[in-house]
């Protein structure tokens, strides 16, 4: 009997994407994030979000990069604010600097304890305590879209399932109109996340983080400190690759367009890629799901 061909295949429905960058610390990691913005703002995503630090320096180098991108590109960017390392005020005047320029998408987390991932958190004396906080501070000041952060594997912090899912709820009270995934390898667990936050009555988007492995081990690596699992198939894929870059990115293409495929053909049909400040592979598998560019590509200036 012939089978009925796989959505992905017939699919016509638009796809949602957006892609994640870090604002650059060197000249050279400069040219790179610019490079990708150019390769991949033509796809016309919903959005590029902009990663945010502790300390003042990274906080500038954040703005910098979300003001350039308002400015030189037709992409509408998201800046990320997290709770650490700054009072109540300061957030609120970043984020107000925010709307005067333009921006009306915030990325709202608590953000990494100060000791890195692992440390134990505690708030910044006369600072917000939890995201719910700073997503309540957020409406205060305009109407912001905001997105945050939700965890398929659970926060690493979270004492269970259903603390986590009452933590995103209260995001979600506050003020939060989208949630972005963690990332994840194994689909069944965002599914089962996914029966988790229907069942609890909640509507936004959950919208999947998807990671193309740029580099197995620092993606293992970072995986365990988060708290995401890395399957045994994943790493045997990877398995005596060491040596041999060319595989490991044909590879990593496969392996990232094979997770997004079946997450289309189960019916999702937005998808936030952490780019690494790379273009190359996102923006393969993009082409996969039927992406094109609008206009030309150029590297900035």
């Amino acid at each position: 009997m012939m089978q009925e061909p796989r959505r992905s295949r017939l699919h016509h429905k638009p796809i949602d994407v957006s892609f994640e960058f870090f604002p650059p610390k060197t000249p050279e990691m400069e040219a790179s994030l610019w490079e990708a913005v150019a390769r991949l703002a033509p796809l016309s995503p919903k959005f590029v979000s902009v990663t945010y630090g502790a300390g003042g320096s990274t906080r500038e180098r954040t703005h910098a990069t979300v003001a350039r991108i308002l400015r030189e590109t037709n992409v509408k960017p998201a800046a990320h604010l997290t709770c650490v390392g700054a009072t109540r005020e300061e957030v609120i005047d970043v984020a107000q600097s925010y709307w005067d320029v333009g921006v009306r998408h915030i990325v709202a987390l608590r953000g990494d304890p100060l000791g890195g991932l692992g440390a134990v958190y505690a708030p910044t004396p006369g600072g917000y305590a939890t995201s719910t906080d700073l997503v309540r501070g957020l409406r205060a000041i305009g109407d912001f879209e905001i997105s945050v952060s939700a965890y398929p594997e659970k926060h690493p912090e979270s004492a269970s399932f259903e603390q986590d899912i009452d933590v995103l709820k209260a995001k979600i009270d506050a003020g939060a109109t989208r949630a972005i995934t963690q990332f994840f390898f194994d689909n069944e667990i965002y599914f089962r996340f996914l029966d988790r936050v229907m069942a609890a009555g909640i509507t936004i988007p959950i919208v999947p983080g998807i990671t193309p492995v740029q580099n197995f081990k620092q993606t293992a690596n970072f995986a365990r400190k988060t708290g995401a699992s890395v399957p045994i198939w994943l790493a045997e894929r990877f398995d005596g690759l060491d040596d041999d870059p060319q595989t490991r990115r044909l590879i990593a293409a496969a392996v990232a367009a094979e997770q997004v495929f079946d997450l289309l053909d189960r019916g999702v049909e937005q998808f936030h890629f952490y780019t690494m400040n790379r273009a190359d592979l996102v923006y393969a598998v993009c082409h996969l799901l039927g992406l094109r560019a609008t206009a030309p590509e150029k590297v900035l200036t």
